[in-house]
């Protein structure tokens, strides 16, 4: 397999590429990083070099290319059985691909009243009835996945999974909200945010200067941040 090249957006902003990085980074898998300013002047020809969807993350590897996050971690999991991407139990493989589908096609209200903004802090913010029980479904996610697999390490399955991956941005997001966590969430969401990986993310994003106005909606412009 030739080496990867993955595309991602903004650090501070893009939840999406978040995602199929931490499964590469968490799991050792080597690549060349390539990021694309979203929304600046030309970034969707930029994007669309590598693929012609115009999202991020998209996944190369030599004449094969994958432009969506799930895909992406299949992806690399049907390539990298020996990195256990996924848990290796069969009723616990199920559950973490069920969870990660339902991130993937839910969650709405979070995802626009609460978006990724790693470097802000805006607590209180976006909360809703409608955020409220997206937030209370993660919370029960998160404590049936530890109670019954969570055995043998601090992430959802033990140890890190492709689940983790898909879960870190709602703990960024969690983060930046402020949002009042029971102790056992609370102690996944720190134990997230404590991995090498993530921790290696949150430094690069703080460090970005864009300012992606419709992620930002708290902010007036990059003096308030």
């Amino acid at each position: 397999m030739p080496r990867y090249t993955l595309v991602i957006g903004n650090k501070n902003y893009s939840s999406w590429s978040l995602r199929a990085w931490l499964a590469m980074r968490q799991a050792g898998i080597d690549f060349d990083e390539v990021r694309v300013p979203l929304f600046e002047d030309g970034y969707k020809a930029l994007i669309e070099r590598y693929s012609p969807a115009g999202k991020v993350p998209v996944l190369v590897a030599g004449d094969i290319t994958v432009w969506e996050s799930l895909a992406i971690c299949e992806f690399l999991a049907e390539q990298h059985p020996e990195k256990q991407l996924w848990p290796a139990a069969a009723r616990a493989r199920a559950q973490a691909r069920t969870i990660c589908a339902e991130m993937h096609a839910g969650f709405s209200a979070l995802r626009n009243a609460m978006p990724m903004n790693i470097r802000s802090s805006h607590p209180g913010k976006g909360m809703t009835p409608e955020v409220g029980r997206d937030i209370a479904r993660i919370i029960a996610i998160w404590e049936q996945c530890r109670a019954d697999y969570g055995q043998g390490g601090e992430m959802l399955f033990g140890q890190p999974t492709i689940a983790d991956a898909y879960y870190a941005p709602v703990v960024m997001r969690f983060m930046t909200y402020a949002v009042d966590l029971p102790p056992l969430p609370r102690r996944y969401a720190e134990a997230v945010r404590s991995l090498p990986a993530v921790a290696e993310w949150m430094s690069a994003a703080r460090r970005e200067t864009e300012f992606v106005a419709e992620d930002e909606p708290y902010a007036k412009a990059i003096g308030e941040l």
